[in-house]
């Protein structure tokens, strides 16, 4: 066992500070044995999404959507609303347009991709690929096309704001035109190769307000635009229904009934049985709250709803084989609802959004296996919010072009390749506790996620819990096993109040709202990914070696052994 100094004094502090913080026996002890594999690494975590696509090509937006690009070693999906809605393409929070359709006075189509194409070349550009959202209706086909323009306000000083967009078509036929030209346009634009590796999928949310039609016109709808999508490429990808909630009742009911039309119903637009599928989609979020002024997270609740999800589509055995992808999957439901209106979001500009996304994404995986489905991509639904107050508590990944903790939980996932491994030991959490009943007890959720290759192990480490009080830092100490004898590099990377954290550097400033220029490069420095300490040489024997550190609670470290 080699130990770097630092780290060696870091954990015997407790011992010698007077009223001891912690005891010996409070070490948490992680297994992991990179002899016994999992399976495949498969990059979940490699999808965003957000609700502005204007946002797309502006200047912040570009600059995160590189950043997002180079933290994956393979091409990220995107996801994005309102890529039919009517329009002057202006931005502004939970609204977007492209005007891709309008008619003519005599109520011909006139197709214009030019916003469109900006969107998905921003993209392409990048190496990434859309998740090509079709939706929502363009106000010339909408049974109601007035009032269609909505201005949503995060303090709720705003009315109805599922307006025209939020429709059926008026005609089915003329939509599904729409489908059809896009695609084609799509295929012409970038090639029928590019576009094989895309998935499109049908509108967002239909079981609540963001369609305001009833389940059969959906499936209608679906119908309609799957068709139109196959006939202009037919090797291309579709699915949906993207309900969100799948452990409601009525989000079951949506679900169930989409997918036993798919298998069994009279086709609304070729009038054969069925209609095609080639993922499944759904939405899962979590639901925090104050508790006498503390943040309460709620990971149970997101749990639940991707464990219910994932059996009702088990339950279908000719589509329990087709991917999953859970079209949006958060801590909770409004990325444009900032704290200062909503309180109990106070948690997203710090670390406890980046540790409960450590903790969520490896129970994903769990319980995928357990269910025995193929779980292709969970979008986490948080961008950027251009010209917005810096630091203010929307649901993103940056603010001002300087990246928040979270987006480096991504960048270390970025860094994890090969299958997963097993991660064992005397534990207080599992994916089935805490789908049960979050993390809630008297210790933290301190666990880890492992990969391992012929050359390199990789280890995430967090310390979650759902309540953000202060509380003591847990030793913990990580044996790793079936590695060679000899000499190892160790890098080991950390997210927490003094690393990888512009927040906190922000704050020292004294919260700036207009930095200076210096203050701004201080700023994007401590939005990177930090090292804990210089690499280190350690020493393998018999196969094993064991790492020792002081995690502070909603930390997350990533360890990477190489040879």
């Amino acid at each position: 066992m080699t130990q770097h100094p630092i780290l060696r004094l870091l954990l015997l502090l407790p011992l010698l500070l007077p009223g001891r913080l912690l005891a010996q026996n409070d070490t948490v002890n992680i297994q992991v044995d990179t002899r016994t594999p999992k399976g495949p690494m498969q990059p979940i975590w490699a999808w965003f999404g957000y609700d502005e696509p204007n946002y797309t090509y502006m200047k912040d937006g570009k600059k995160l959507l590189t950043e997002i690009s180079q933290l994956s070693k393979v091409p990220v999906y995107v996801r994005t609303h309102s890529l039919l809605v009517t329009g002057d393409g202006k931005a502004a929070l939970k609204w977007g347009s492209t005007n891709a359709y309008t008619e003519d006075s005599q109520g011909r189509p006139i197709y214009n991709w030019t916003i469109i194409d900006s969107i998905f070349d921003t993209y392409i550009q990048r190496g990434m690929k859309p998740l090509a959202q079709i939706g929502f209706m363009p106000q010339a086909l909408s049974v109601k096309p007035e009032p269609y323009r909505h201005h949503w306000q995060p303090d709720n000083s705003y009315g109805d704001i599922f307006t025209g967009w939020a429709y059926p078509p008026k005609d089915y036929k003329k939509f599904a035109a729409l489908v059809y030209e896009w695609v084609k346009h799509c295929v012409a634009r970038y090639g029928k190769a590019e576009v094989e590796s895309w998935y499109w999928e049908m509108w967002n949310e239909p079981n609540i307000d963001y369609w305001k039609g009833t389940t059969e016109e959906y499936i209608k709808l679906y119908d309609y635009s799957a068709d139109a999508v196959k006939r202009a490429l037919p090797t291309a990808r579709i699915g949906g229904p993207e309900v969100t909630g799948p452990n409601w009742k009525d989000a079951a009911d949506f679900l169930k009934a989409f997918l036993d039309h798919v298998v069994n119903g009279t086709n609304y637009a070729t009038g054969k049985r069925g209609a095609p599928l080639d993922l499944i989609s759904f939405h899962a979020k979590g639901s925090p709250k104050l508790v006498n002024g503390v943040v309460q997270m709620n990971m149970g609740t997101q749990l639940r709803d991707i464990d219910k999800g994932f059996e009702i589509v088990a339950s279908y055995p000719t589509l329990k084989h087709l991917p999953i992808i859970i079209g949006e999957s958060d801590p909770e439901g409004c990325a444009a609802c900032s704290e200062n209106y909503h309180p109990q979001n106070a948690y997203r500009n710090g670390t406890m959004y980046s540790s409960y996304t450590a903790a969520a994404f490896a129970r994903k995986y769990d319980l995928a296996a357990a269910r025995g489905i193929h779980l292709a991509g969970a979008v986490t639904w948080a961008f950027e919010f251009e010209d917005q107050p810096w630091f203010a508590g929307f649901r993103d990944l940056a603010t001002n072009g300087v990246d928040k903790p979270v987006l480096n939980v991504f960048r270390m996932f970025g860094k994890m390749q090969g299958q997963r491994v097993q991660v064992s030991g005397p534990l207080a959490y599992d994916a089935f506790r805490i789908r049960d009943s979050s993390v809630r007890g008297s210790q933290p959720d301190v666990n880890a996620l492992a990969t391992a290759d012929a050359h390199s192990v990789s280890v995430m480490v967090w310390n979650y819990h759902d309540n953000n009080s202060p509380a003591p830092a847990t030793p913990v100490a990580i044996t790793i096993k079936g590695l060679p004898n000899g000499q190892l590099r160790l890098q080991h990377y950390r997210i927490d109040s003094t690393h990888s954290n512009a927040y906190t550097v922000w704050k020292q400033l004294g919260s700036p709202q207009q930095p200076t220029p210096e203050q701004v490069a201080q700023l994007e420095k401590a939005g990177q990914l930090e090292q804990l300490a210089a690499p280190e040489q350690l020493t393998a024997a018999n196969g094993q070696t064991v790492i020792r550190m002081i995690m502070p609670r909603q930390g997350v470290s990533l360890l990477q052994l190489s040879w």
